[in-house]
């Protein structure tokens, strides 16, 4: 097969001079979800020290310093954009408290409190009383909160950590008897100047061209532990991010009043932003359910103010992978692939396993857009997908053998066995990837190519991925210096829409190409996703294009590639797969009058897990229960097909 994109490799594809001007020619790689010393859990759960300063330094490829082992760590390929995304739910205030001292904290009553816990090697019980702080409830009744803030729930299980129940129950009583202890926590001014801190820091390493930094938070409502999570960055600069304070879940857990704000927001200030829905895979069927917050079937307010906000949802992280699951898509071979098997939140007497409903997936929110434009005219859920990695460590690691794990404790091999948060250290995903075609390395750039949706997601290789819809595109468009020519030309990108076309089917032009320091690729699969006669949603996996000379059987499916790995030494090799793969294909069961979405996902060959690394390392034998090897890939965002 002729090699149509040396130029890719570089992730960079070299356009004509005036291509060059009007379409994306950079493909750029980063992460939009990032935690420092100023979250809460990541300050609790070992990251002491590792500041928005550290987590951009790493990202950039310079050596840091770990925040819990102490040794110096790099990445292996820098990024080339970063968002730092704490938490703004008490952003700062624990390190306020613990490590500076401050004394607008540690002269409180909760807050000597907590420094003495913390002082005796209590750590656990003091990061359980700060939850029982911000999430206070009478013991008595056992009721949520109405505001529902960061880690809701775990209080309910860190509640454990206290030596015995009558001490825990008089940690309740104590924090539930008397509001005004709230405020020894709630420090406006402190967690203020967190906020204006990560801006200087996002402006000190913002270097257009070379290295962009965007400012942002996340928003944490978890309400009876549905992970309603968002990240949010804006394009801004300090001049518009200091005139606000993020909005968490503690201003409200409905995601409908941070839509709002981000738009009375950009009306006073005239910042933009975009918010990112993550982990909907343990969001309990809320995420991407069919009625709004108020439990009321979406309507077309609803969907145009949510899609106006949210173009992309990531859909792959350290907590697992959000694409779909084999009780979904019971027909996709590849559907079983890291998964995150406990909820955040729960109580001893409640459900810990996540739910699998079509509201926790990403796949099945693009079926469910459909359906609800077909009934009200506006798709809510027309999402692109990225990768993120939603680190606690300050370190943005992805990479499988350079993994550092979640949070600072389980960067660790031999803590990985212990328990954190109930959860094994091998439970978490070097995971994942945004990918970004755009213009320019800058933060307006970026943000553009996110509002269009002409970004993807990998589980964290750099496979390089171009995807083009549209009508008349043939073999010799493969032959291309590069197929953006023809692609732009002919078509649409990711993330774009085709209208109907004289009764024609659409014709799909792709190219994938390996990690230039990775494995070789196995296949490439459209998935597809349209409407029946009756209006409901429908899926079906198509292999397109796949590595070496094998044949469909007689069920229809490609075997499989093959497994190069040494289970002993982590080794394996690319005597499989192939370094590219290219086609042009049309769906050969098209409707013309059928709503219809397309999206790519791309295979490597088998590579080692994180937990086999682990296990090489510690000589040990490999953790149970996990795979030892995957096969990453890579999402890219859909092209919708409207009829006419």
């Amino acid at each position: 097969m002729k090699n149509v994109i040396t130029g890719l490799l570089a992730g960079l594809i070299v356009l004509t001079p005036a291509l060059a001007q009007q379409n994306p020619d950079k493909l750029l790689w980063g992460d939009t979800h990032l935690h420092t010393n100023l979250s809460v859990d990541a300050y609790f759960l070992g990251n002491r020290s590792a500041t928005a300063d550290t987590a951009y330094r790493f990202a950039k490829g310079q050596a840091v310093v770990h925040p819990y082992t102490r040794a110096k760590v790099q990445i292996e390929t820098p990024l080339d954009f970063l968002s730092v995304t704490d938490h703004a739910e008490m952003l700062g205030v624990p390190y306020s408290l613990l490590t500076l001292k401050d004394p607008r904290l540690a002269n409180t009553r909760l807050g000597k409190q907590l420094i003495d816990l913390a002082m005796a090697g209590r750590g656990e019980d003091a990061f359980g009383m700060f939850i029982l702080g911000i999430n206070t409830v009478g013991i008595e009744e056992e009721k949520r909160p109405p505001k529902v803030g960061l880690l809701t729930a775990l209080r309910w299980r860190i509640a454990d950590l206290f030596s015995a129940p009558d001490e825990r129950a008089r940690a309740y009583r104590w924090i539930a008897s008397d509001p005004t202890l709230l405020d020894d926590l709630d420090q406006v001014e402190i967690m203020t100047a967190h906020w204006k801190a990560n801006i200087a820091a996002a402006e000190r390493h913002n270097d257009p061209g070379k290295f962009t930094t965007l400012i942002g938070w996340e928003y944490t409502p978890t309400p009876g532990g549905a992970n309603l999570h968002r990240v949010i960055m804006t394009p801004s600069g300090k001049d518009k991010a200091e005139q606000f304070f993020p909005f968490s879940s503690n201003d409200s857990p409905n995601p409908e009043d941070l839509w709002n704000w981000l738009g009375e927001t950009k009306s006073k200030t005239g910042a933009d932003f975009v918010s990112i829905p993550h982990n909907s895979n343990i969001s309990k069927g809320k995420m991407f359910a069919r009625t709004n917050t108020a439990g009321e079937p979406i309507d077309e307010g609803y969907a145009r103010l949510r899609a106006s906000w949210e173009p992309v949802a990531e859909m792959t992280q350290i907590k697992g992978t959000s694409e779909t699951h084999p009780l979904l898509s019971p027909d996709d071979e590849f559907a079983g692939f890291e998964f995150f098997n406990r909820l955040i939140e729960f109580r001893e007497d409640e459900q810990r396993e996540p739910t699998v409903d079509e509201a926790d997936y990403v796949r099945s929110a693009l079926k469910t857009g459909l359906e609800i434009e077909n009934q009200i005219g506006v798709n809510p859920y027309k999402l692109g997908m990225i990768g993120a990695t939603d680190s606690h460590s300050g370190l943005a690691s992805a990479e499988e053998n350079n993994f550092h794990g979640k949070f600072a404790l389980d960067s660790i091999p031999e803590n990985k066995a212990e328990v954190v948060m109930d959860l094994p250290g091998w439970e978490m995903s070097a995971s994942g990837l945004a990918a970004v075609w755009t213009r320019e390395n800058t933060r307006e750039e970026i943000v553009a190519s996110f509002k269009r949706r002409e970004v993807y997601g990998t589980t964290g290789p750099r496979i390089a991925v171009r995807f083009f819809g549209g009508y008349g595109f043939e073999t010799a468009d493969l032959g291309a210096r590069n197929l953006a020519s023809p692609g732009y030309a002919k078509g649409v990108p990711m993330g774009g829409d085709l209208r109907a076309a004289r009764g024609e089917a659409p014709s799909f032009l792709m190219q994938a190409v390996k990690d230039p320091r990775g494995a070789n690729l196995d296949r490439i699969q459209i998935v597809k996703g349209w409407l029946n006669t009756d209006g409901k949603a429908q899926e079906k996996v198509f292999d397109v294009v796949w590595s070496g000379d094998r044949q469909r059987g007689a069920d229809g499916k490609i075997p499989p590639v093959g497994d190069s790995v040494d289970h002993a030494t982590g080794l394996y090799d690319n005597s499989i797969g192939a370094p590219e793969l290219v086609s042009v294909w049309q769906d050969p069961e098209f409707d013309p009058e059928a709503r219809a979405f397309y999206y790519l996902r791309v295979l490597q060959i088998p590579t080692p897990r994180n937990s086999l690394y682990d296990s090489i390392a510690l000589r040990e034998d490999p953790p149970e229960g996990y795979a030892e090897v995957i096969q990453e890939r890579a999402y890219t965002s859909p092209i919708w097909y409207t009829p006419q």
